[in-house]
């Protein structure tokens, strides 16, 4: 029996290779499905099922890739409805893979059809169980994702979920391997602790929604200080649900594009996505071009701050234009024209104009809150404030940016920083593309400025 966990560390999210004999059975494949195809080619091994824990929110599930390349079987969990054919097991159901075998655990909390697969080795004893958002490190999965029309409220999932996990996950032995869907960083939980893997015995022991408690205690608990999900969760979920296009059709679109075919696209409203880093982004971008690097959660930023309907060219550094694209389609966007080819030198060769952003080091903006009449802009989370802020600074989250601009002032100079930079270029871009001209980012963002002589204050009663 050989299992990988394959780690996509920009979703935060974890996949498996199982195979037995020959036969693998993946479980909450991503789209970009070459990998587990060319990982069973290796191995002289064929795929027979595609296991999917649960209608997933936070990024498309490649199951439809997948099945499409491989003709493996796609299986769900009890009470799943889908637009498209695939297997929905019942509650015990046993899956046999090789020698060994998969048995479906019926886990609804986190959504009515969660499931987790328990893996049962050659000799029939209880190995590992794939816990898909049910059970993280540390955590487990946020009971308020329920779609539309599912009729039950955040506290009714959170009650589902914890007779799931007492009934059935904490009666487990204490040596079987948890694999969880995600890890640190993702917004399906409130507290994913830095491991991607555990056992029971393990989170029996040290998760906090494991401990002993009756369940109006772990209601309260488990829906206590969870942020509210970023709004392409549910479009997301609809389509893992309903079905996608398939990604070698959005790759097979979207094509290198001459400098008259860009500006063809860019006239007609395509939005141009700048996916090198920040560093570089600064010194000189086409005007109005929002930048999102590949450096950080480039997918998630573009998915939480775009319609995943946006049309979309891009622009990359060479050799990056794939990945820039790919990582798109892990969370929705399917509306990509293509990327310039060549690139930026493509661009300035014909003699087009650049924009820029000044970038200003901590020490510059600690003299500029002495001295100067510049507003400060922090477009950290919520919870981030809390912990302290610039005097005077306006507060608005990155992720309502675009919602607030009116709020702000065109005539005013704003020095822009989040918490170490990423998240600052991504709104000086946006500002500078919405008519904000007098804008700096600060480098290093709050982690080093909190280090120079500025005043800092608790805020009270904060908001997005």
């Amino acid at each position: 029996m050989h299992i990988e966990q394959i780690y996509t560390n920009c979703l935060a999210q974890a996949s498996y290779y199982v195979e037995s004999n020959g036969e693998v059975a993946i479980i909450d494949p991503i789209r970009d499905y070459e990998v587990y195809v060319h990982k069973a080619k290796e191995r002289g091994a064929s795929i027979k099922y595609i296991f999917e824990t649960h209608f997933h929110a936070d990024f498309v599930s490649g199951h439809l890739d997948l099945a499409n390349a491989t003709q493996a079987t796609i299986v769900f969990g009890p009470g799943a409805e889908t637009g498209f054919d695939c297997v929905v097991a019942k509650d015990a159901e046993v899956f046999a893979l090789g020698a060994a075998e998969l048995r479906v655990v019926h886990t609804p909390g986190h959504t009515p059809e969660s499931t987790c697969y328990l893996l049962f080795d050659e000799t029939n004893n209880p190995h590992a169980i794939f816990t898909g958002d049910t059970l993280f490190v540390g955590d487990v999965g946020r009971p308020d994702l329920c779609q539309a029309g599912a009729n039950m409220t955040m506290e009714d999932m959170a009650g589902m979920l914890y007779e799931s996990l007492n009934s059935k996950i904490v009666k487990l032995p204490d040596t079987v391997i948890v694999y969880p869907g995600h890890g640190p960083g993702s917004a399906c939980g409130k507290s994913l602790g830095p491991e991607t893997q555990s056992t029971i015995g393990k989170e029996k022991a040290t998760n906090y929604a494991l401990q002993p408690m009756n369940k109006d205690e772990f209601i309260k608990v488990v829906t206590d200080g969870i942020a509210p999900p970023p709004a392409y969760f549910f479009a997301d979920a609809a389509l893992n649900k309903n079905g996608y296009s398939l990604i070698d059709e959005i790759m097979n679109e979207a094509k290198p594009l001459v400098l008259a075919e860009f500006e063809t696209e860019m006239k007609a409203g395509a939005m141009v996505l700048d996916t090198r880093i920040p560093d570089v982004f600064e010194n000189g971008f086409i005007p109005g071009a929002i930048n999102i690097g590949l450096n950080g959660q480039y997918a998630i930023w573009a998915a939480t701050l775009f319609d995943l309907d946006r049309k979309i060219v891009i622009l990359a550094d060479e050799g990056k234009e794939r990945e820039s694209i790919v990582r798109l389609t892990r969370v929705g966007f399917s509306n990509i024209k293509g990327y310039l080819a060549g690139g930026i030198p493509t661009w300035t060769s014909a003699a087009k104009p650049l924009d820029l952003v000044i970038s200003i080091t901590p020490e510059e903006f600690a003299l500029d809150t002495k001295y100067s009449e510049q507003a400060i802009l922090d477009v950290r989370k919520p919870s981030e404030w809390s912990g302290g802020i610039v005097e005077n600074a306006t507060l608005v989250n990155l992720e309502n940016l675009q919602d607030k601009l009116e709020d702000l002032d065109r005539e005013k100079d704003y020095e822009v920083h989040c918490a170490g930079g990423y998240r600052s270029m991504i709104a000086c871009s946006i500002l500078k593309a919405n008519g904000f001209y007098r804008v700096k980012n600060v480098y290093g963002g709050f982690s080093k400025i909190k280090e120079m002589e500025v005043p800092i204050v608790i805020p009270e009663g904060v908001k997005a």
